[in-house]
């Protein structure tokens, strides 16, 4: 097993759907990554939160293992985004996001983590994420995470960073939108010709495929009866992605292929609660349950 390094975002999000609103339940994207990933190997997170962050939500996580270390409290209020989500939950809107203290992060990591060997980059502005690089000596792995806002308004660092990360982790939508192609065999041709040498494209309820040059390998998604929220679901598929690769510690194509389906389980159990609350009581049994369930999905 070797330890994790994810930076990202800790924030408080407040949510609308079908099931009702739910005012600042804990969100961001280096939470649900290290939860999910703090299922299968150590973690050591960095982030920034402000005074109203609350003592049991530390309590949570470092009671799951996870190192905060790296998780400063600075003067102010901790990152907050409002959104509503459509009856079937397959779109949202913005309503408010307030940065407070996110709007001067700057990653700093700590001497004893510079040295991490897996490293997940969760989605921040790219010259964060480049900082971070910056601030990390010869890591075995380096995964990374973007949005379209990042590839609207900053795709030249964005560019750059994607020259120095292993792993691509990007939705459907986004990688059209980064590569400006359309058919799925030609984005992700384009998405390797951008640096990275592996390119995992999330299609939501439809599953994720991973590419290599060459390669082409298919999770579906786990069919679930209910879906109560979705929030979080792609840094909780990084999460168990890179955790698997971490207990693991390894790298090849059929540990990458594994570590698909393994994101793909805890994704499935992010969107059964509201926020991080499903995602707290999963043990990692029950992670490896719904793995060998992914399995006779496509067993022939």
């Amino acid at each position: 097993m070797s330890p994790i390094l994810v930076v990202g975002s800790v924030a408080f999000d407040t949510l609308h759907n079908a099931q009702g609103s739910f005012p600042r339940v804990l969100g961001g994207s280096a939470v649900f990554a290290s939860v999910c990933a703090s299922l299968l190997s150590d973690v050591r997170l960095v982030g920034v939160v402000g005074e109203d962050y609350p003592e049991s939500a530390k309590a949570m996580l470092r009671d799951r293992g996870i190192d905060l270390t790296g998780l400063e409290v600075s003067p102010g209020e901790t990152f907050h985004w409002e959104g509503r989500y459509t009856d079937d939950l397959t779109s949202r809107e913005s309503i408010r996001t307030d940065l407070n203290v996110f709007a001067t992060f700057q990653p700093k990591i700590p001497e004893a983590f510079a040295e991490s060997p897996f490293v997940m980059l969760a989605n921040i502005q790219p010259e964060l994420q480049l900082s971070v690089l910056d601030q990390i000596r010869s890591p075995k792995l380096v995964v990374a995470d973007t949005m379209n806002l990042w590839i609207d308004i900053a795709k030249p660092a964005l560019l750059a960073l994607l020259k120095r990360v292993d792993v691509l982790i990007i939705n459907e939508e986004e990688a059209r939108q980064l590569t400006g192609r359309h058919h799925l065999v030609e984005v992700q041709r384009a998405l390797l010709e951008l640096g990275p040498k592996t390119a995992i494209v999330k299609q939501g309820e439809y599953g994720a495929w991973l590419f290599q040059e060459g390669v082409a390998f298919h999770a579906p998604a786990f069919p679930l009866e209910r879906v109560v929220d979705p929030t979080g679901a792609g840094d909780s598929f990084a999460g168990g992605f890179l955790g698997y690769l971490a207990r693991e510690n390894d790298v090849s194509l059929p540990t990458l292929r594994r570590a698909v389906v393994v994101g793909s389980a805890l994704a499935s159990f992010c969107v059964e609660g509201i926020g991080t609350t499903r995602l707290v009581e999963v043990q990692s049994s029950d992670v490896d349950h719904r793995v060998e369930a992914f399995a006779e999905l496509v067993r022939v």
